[in-house]
């Protein structure tokens, strides 16, 4: 099992940013990914970014110059880095741990809401 306890989100005036974070526990051995996803109302749960346990990184095309995404392996935490955050990236910003060849072994986060408006 992998824990993941997300934290970090709020309400923020478009322009402004945020950092979210992802602290991960429990039992995460290689090749894996991590990921932060976001669901806005009525839609399903987008990837925004992602790095893999060799540090490759993946950003979906909106948010690219953005947003950047980090790890810490001393502490095992997951970041995300948002900056000049527009409206339509509000929604809720789940982390996600996948292995890379074993589908079924995913565990997720329990999501922390990010609202961007004036």
């Amino acid at each position: 099992q992998v824990q993941l306890v997300e934290s970090g989100g709020g309400l923020v005036q478009p322009g402004g940013s945020l950092r979210l974070s992802c602290a991960a526990s429990g039992s995460m051995f290689s090749p894996y990914v991590m990921g932060w996803f976001r669901q806005a109302p009525g839609n399903q749960r987008d990837l925004v970014a992602s790095i893999t346990d060799g540090g490759t990184k993946n950003y979906a095309d909106s948010v690219k110059g953005r947003v950047t995404i980090s790890r810490d392996n001393a502490d095992n935490t997951l970041y995300l880095q948002m900056n000049n955050l527009k409206p339509e990236d509000t929604g809720v910003y789940y982390c996600r741990w996948w292995h890379s060849t074993i589908m079924q072994y995913q565990f997720w986060g329990q999501g922390t809401q990010v609202t961007v408006s004036p």
